[in-house]
C-alpha cells in the first residue's frame, strides 16, 4: 500500500509539473508599456561648416530575438559574426535621416530603403555629405547620404569589429575603410573533441589582472579572433573606386595625418592573453604613407600582463599616439616616466613627445606632465592645452605650451576635477578644415572661447567664457538662466554673437535653438515633442539634507502626477542610488539642483514606479569620503549606513514619504550598496539589486574606486561584501542579473551565489535572469519583465500599508 500511494503521489507530482507553464516574458504596467513603445527623441549633429543639422531617428528597444543572435565574445569584444561587426548590444542603431538647413529651416528627408539599419553618421571635413555604416544580411556597407536626400553604397564587406570601420580623408574626396579581407575563406568550425588540456603557467613573475569579461579561453578562440578581427585598410573615393591600403592585420585603430599624407596605424600581434582583453595585447603603432608604405615604427610592445594594478598605471614606451591637429603631418604621443607605475615617487609622471614628418629628426619634448596624461587641446603653433589627471587625489592640472617652443610649459590650473563648483570649463573644440578638433580662438587671438556646466547650488546654468591666452581671469560673455538648462553646441559667427544651442527646462523637450547672445532671442532650429507626456505631471524637486557628520547630502525627489500631499499623505518610496568615492568632504557636500532638466524615463528607469504611486527619491547622495591619506572603503559601511539614514529622515520630514513603507534599489555599484544597506540598517521594507557584485573575494585586484589589491585590505574586502553578511538580510531582495553581464566584475555568478546564500540562510528573496542580456539591459522583452519584477516586488512587500515599527538601526 505505502509503495502503491508514493507511485500515485508521484503520478500526480509529475502531472502537476507537467502542466505548469514555462516562464514567459510579462509585459509591464500598462502606463509603463505605452510610454516604452513611443519612439524616442531623434539625435542631431551639425556639419563642420555650421550649415546643416542632421537629424538621426533612433530605434526603439530591440526585441529579444535580436538580442538573441549568435555572437562571438573574444576578447573583451562581442561580435556578430554574420555581419562582421559588433553585437547587437554594441550598437546604437539609428532608422531615419533628415538634413535641416539651419538658415533657412527647410528640411530634406534622405531616402534610404524601408527598414534599413544605421550608426555613426560621420560629416565629411567641408560639411558637404555624410557618411555611415549600414547593417545588410550578409554584413556592413559604407553609405554617403547627400544634402539633396539622396543615398548609395560606396563600399560592402565592412569590418566593424574593432569599431567604427571608416574615416574621411581631410580633402573629403575619399574615405579609408576597414574591411574583410578578400578571400578569407569559410567560416572556422570547431571539433567536439578536444585536442589536449589548457594550460596556462606562472614561473614567479608578478602579474596581477582585474576581473574582466569575455576573454579568449582556448586555441580555437584565438583562431577565431584571427578570423573576424584580421581587417584590410581601404581608400575609397566618392565613385566607390577601390584600392588597397598596406597590408591585412588586427588593426584597431587608423587616422590619416591632417595633410592627408600618411596613415597612423594601431596593431595587435601575438602572443594573446586568456586573462587580459585585447588591448593589453603585443601592439605596434607604425606611421604609413597614404598609400601604405612603411615609414616609422613608434612602437613594438609585448602582451601588458605586468601593469600594476593601480587605475594609473599604464604601459612602458609611446603610447596614445595622435596626430597634432593645428599641423600638417605633427606625430604625438605619450610615455611614462615611473615605469608605468603610479606608486613610484617621482616629480612628473609622464612626458608628451613630438615628430614632424618626414619623421628622420629626433622627437623633442613638448612637456613633461605631474600626473598621468589624459589630452592635448590643439590651437597653433603659440598655444596648446595638456590636460593630466592623478585618480588617488582626484587632482587635474592644466599646462600651457608653445608647440613652436617645446619644453616652454606652464601649469595654469590645478584643480580637484569632482569640484563642480568651480570648474572653468574647456576650450570649445571645433573642426578645422582637415577634420581636426581645434579650439576656437577669440577674433584678436588673445584667447579661446570656453564653455562650461555652470555648476551652483541652485542649478546648473552652462556658460560661454573666453580664456586668455596669457592667464587670468576668464571673460563670461553668456549663460543659462532659469528656468533654462540650455548648453552651447556651436559657434555661428567668429564674434560668439550668434551661437547654436541646445535648450530645455523642466517642461521643455530639448530643441536646438539659435541665440543671439547681444539681445537675448533665440529662433527654434528643431521642434521635438515630448516623448513620455504620461510624465508631464510628475513634479520634481531638489531636497537638501545634512549627514549626522555635517556633510550636505541631497536628491532629486520625484512624487506622482496628482499626488497632494494632504490628501494622499505620506506614500511609499523608493530611494534609488549609487555611492561615489571623494578625497574631500567640501567637495562631496556640493548640490547642483536638477529643476531645469527635462526628465522622461527609458528603457529599465526606476523612475518609470511613478507610474505605479511610489515616490522616488532619485540619487541621493551617498558619499564615501577618504581625506588625506585615509581610505575612503576603510569606513564604507559606517559612511553608508548615515547616506542613508540621512536620506531616509529627509523624505519623512517633508510629510511625503512613509518611513514604514521604504525601500531601496540601484544598479551595479548601487546592487551592491543595496545589499550592503538591507545587511547593516534596518531603514528598509525591501530592496532591489540588479546587476551587482557581492563577494569581493571574487575581485580580488580592486574594484570600483579601490586600488588595493585584496592581500593588502582584507579586513576592507571582506566588511564590504554584503555576501559575508548575508545571514543578517531579513529584508526582502530581489536580484535580478543580464544572464550574459559583459561588465568587469559583475559576472552571473555574483548574483547566482549571493541568491544561494540568502536562500541558504532562510532570506525572502527572488532571482530573475534575463537570457542574453548584458550588463544593462537592451531588450524590449527583458526591459518589461525587469519592470514588472520591479512593480511586483514592491507591491508586494513595501505599498501595503503595516503598523509602524521601530526602523533605523
Amino acid at each position: 500500500m505505502r509503495v502503491a500511494a508514493c507511485l500515485i503521489a508521484l503520478l500526480l507530482a509529475s502531472s502537476a509539473a507537467a502542466q505548469t507553464p514555462p516562464n514567459t516574458y510579462h509585459r509591464a504596467p500598462d502606463a509603463i508599456a505605452k510610454a516604452l513603445e513611443t519612439p524616442p527623441t531623434p539625435g542631431a549633429s551639425i556639419s563642420p561648416d555650421h550649415r546643416t543639422l542632421a537629424i538621426t531617428g533612433r530605434e526603439n528597444l530591440p526585441s529579444i530575438a535580436n538580442m538573441s543572435k549568435p555572437i562571438l565574445r573574444l576578447g573583451g569584444y562581442r561580435i556578430d559574426p554574420a555581419t562582421n561587426g559588433q553585437a547587437e548590444v554594441r550598437v546604437q542603431w539609428l532608422n531615419s535621416l533628415d538634413f535641416k538647413d539651419v538658415a533657412s529651416g527647410r528640411t530634406v528627408t534622405v531616402k534610404l530603403p524601408a527598414g534599413l539599419r544605421f550608426a555613426s553618421p560621420d560629416w565629411s571635413p567641408d560639411g558637404s555629405r555624410l557618411a555611415f555604416y549600414a547593417q545588410e544580411p550578409d554584413g556592413l556597407s559604407l553609405w554617403i547620404a547627400e544634402l539633396d536626400g539622396s543615398a548609395r553604397v560606396v563600399a560592402k564587406h565592412l569590418n566593424g569589429t574593432f569599431g567604427t570601420p571608416f574615416a574621411w580623408t581631410p580633402d573629403s574626396k575619399a574615405l579609408i575603410i576597414y574591411s574583410v579581407p578578400a578571400g578569407r575563406g569559410p567560416r572556422l568550425t570547431e571539433s567536439t573533441t578536444p585536442t589536449g588540456p589548457i594550460v596556462q603557467e606562472s614561473a614567479g613573475r608578478t602579474s596581477a589582472a582585474r576581473t574582466y569579461e569575455d576573454l579568449l579561453g582556448d586555441a580555437h578562440d584565438e583562431a577565431l579572433f584571427d578570423y573576424y578581427f584580421t581587417g584590410q585598410l581601404m581608400r575609397v573615393d566618392l565613385s566607390g573606386a577601390v584600392r588597397p591600403i598596406g597590408s591585412p592585420g588586427l588593426i584597431t585603430d587608423f587616422s590619416v595625418s591632417p595633410d592627408g599624407k600618411y596613415l597612423l596605424t594601431e596593431r595587435l600581434k601575438r602572443p594573446y592573453s586568456y586573462l587580459l582583453p585585447a588591448r593589453f595585447f603585443p601592439t605596434q603603432i607604425a606611421v604609413s604613407t597614404i598609400e601604405g608604405a612603411p615609414v616609422k615604427m613608434l612602437a613594438d610592445r609585448p602582451l601588458a600582463d605586468d601593469l600594476p594594478v593601480d587605475f594609473d598605471a599604464t604601459v612602458k614606451g609611446p603610447r596614445e599616439a595622435e596626430w597634432r591637429s593645428d599641423a600638417p603631418a605633427t606625430l604625438v604621443w605619450a610615455e611614462a616616466l615611473d615605469g608605468g607605475n603610479p606608486r613610484v615617487k617621482v616629480p612628473f609622471h609622464d612626458k608628451v613627445m613630438m615628430q614632424a614628418a618626414p619623421f628622420s629628426a629626433a622627437p623633442v619634448e613638448l612637456a613633461k606632465t605631474p600626473a598621468r596624461y589624459s589630452r592635448v587641446l590643439w590651437g597653433d603653433d603659440g598655444f596648446a592645452l595638456v590636460i593630466d589627471r592623478e585618480w588617488k587625489s582626484r587632482t587635474e592640472h592644466r599646462t600651457r605650451v608653445e608647440p613652436s617652443r617645446p619644453g616652454q610649459a606652464q601649469v595654469i590650473l590645478t584643480r580637484n576635477y569632482q569640484d563642480q563648483y568651480g570648474d572653468p570649463g574647456l576650450p570649445l573644440l571645433e573642426q578645422n578644415a582637415a577634420g581636426k578638433p581645434v579650439m576656437r580662438f577669440t577674433p584678436d587671438h588673445g584667447g579661446v572661447y570656453v564653455t562650461g556646466e555652470g555648476a551652483t547650488k541652485a542649478g546648473a546654468f552652462p556658460f560661454l567664457a573666453a580664456m586668455p591666452l596669457r592667464g587670468g581671469e576668464q571673460k563670461q560673455l553668456w549663460h543659462a538662466a532659469a528656468p533654462y538648462y540650455e548648453t552651447v553646441v556651436a559657434l555661428l559667427d567668429d564674434k560668439a554673437q550668434r551661437v547654436l544651442t541646445r535648450r530645455e527646462s523642466a517642461k521643455l523637450a530639448p530643441n536646438y535653438m539659435i541665440r543671439s547672445v547681444k539681445d537675448g532671442r533665440v529662433t527654434p532650429i528643431t521642434a521635438f515633442r515630448d516623448p513620455a507626456p504620461v510624465f508631464a505631471g510628475v513634479t520634481q524637486r531638489t531636497i537638501t539634507y545634512n549627514r549626522a557628520d555635517g556633510v550636505p547630502l541631497s536628491g532629486s525627489l520625484y512624487l506622482p502626477a496628482g499626488y497632494n500631499a494632504k490628501r494622499d499623505g505620506p506614500l511609499p518610496t523608493l530611494l534609488w542610488a549609487y555611492p561615489a568615492e571623494f578625497t574631500d568632504a567640501k567637495i562631496a557636500g556640493q548640490t547642483v539642483d536638477q529643476g531645469n532638466r527635462f526628465v522622461r524615463p527609458r528603457g529599465i528607469s526606476h523612475l518609470f514606479l511613478l507610474t505605479q504611486g511610489y515616490a522616488v527619491l532619485d540619487n541621493p547622495a551617498m558619499p564615501i569620503i577618504g581625506e588625506g591619506n585615509a581610505e575612503a572603503n576603510d569606513t564604507y559601511v559606517k559612511q553608508l549606513q548615515e547616506d542613508a539614514r540621512a536620506a531616509v529622515d529627509a523624505v519623512v520630514k517633508l510629510g511625503v514619504g512613509d518611513r514604514a513603507r521604504m525601500a531601496v534599489g540601484g544598479h551595479s555599484y548601487g546592487a551592491f550598496m543595496t545589499a550592503n544597506l538591507l545587511a547593516h540598517t534596518d531603514l528598509f521594507r525591501a530592496g532591489i539589486a540588479r546587476s551587482g557584485a557581492y563577494n569581493r573575494t571574487l575581485t580580488p585586484f580592486g574594484f570600483q574606486a579601490e586600488q588595493r589589491t585584496y592581500w593588502e585590505a582584507t579586513p576592507t574586502y571582506t566588511e564590504m561584501s554584503p555576501f559575508t553578511y548575508a545571514n543578517r538580510i531579513k529584508a526582502p531582495i530581489l536580484l535580478i542579473h543580464g544572464g550574459a553581464d559583459d561588465n568587469s566584475g559583475t559576472f552571473p555568478i555574483q548574483s547566482e551565489r549571493m541568491y544561494a546564500a540568502l536562500k541558504g540562510n532562510g532570506a525572502t528573496v527572488r532571482y530573475v535572469v534575463l537570457p542574453n542580456e548584458p550588463h544593462g539591459y537592451r531588450a524590449l522583452e527583458s526591459t518589461e519583465e525587469t519592470l514588472w519584477q520591479m512593480t511586483d516586488w514592491l507591491d508586494r512587500y513595501v505599498k501595503p500599508k503595516q503598523p509602524a515599527q521601530e526602523l533605523g538601526r
